[in-house]
């Protein structure tokens, strides 16, 4: 089981939830973030004060897969997250030792397959 997380632009949301949605990845989180990468820093006066606009808004996603989803995860979120320009984001895949579905108990792989409706 992997934990997949992805920092990319707010205007590329839309089209990287289709994606996924495509390739059968239902179960994430979505929170909004500020960071900073490779983007030209902006100049903003402020009170009288010129100050450097370093942090740019992202959106972060997380997402728990099991291990036959990894690869298909990260190629939706590159077709179409990618703008071929210096700030399309990163992803980040690290290890999960343990998950739990709070409303049934299921646990591991389990917790992280798409569940049907009941």
């Amino acid at each position: 089981m992997k934990l997949i997380t992805a920092i990319i632009r707010p205007e590329r949301l839309n089209d990287t939830l289709e994606a996924l949605y495509h390739v059968d990845v239902r179960g994430l989180t979505i929170s909004a973030a500020r960071g900073h990468g490779g983007e030209t820093e902006t100049v903003a006066t402020y009170r009288g004060t010129t100050v450097k606009m370093e942090l740019t808004d992202k959106i972060r996603l997380e997402i728990g897969v099991s291990e036959p989803f990894v690869d298909q995860t990260i190629d939706a979120i590159v077709q179409a997250a990618r703008t071929g320009d210096v700030g399309d984001g990163k992803i980040f895949v690290t290890q999960l030792q343990r998950v739990v579905r709070i409303r049934t108990g299921e646990r591991d792989i389990s917790a992280v397959t798409p569940a049907m409706p009941v």
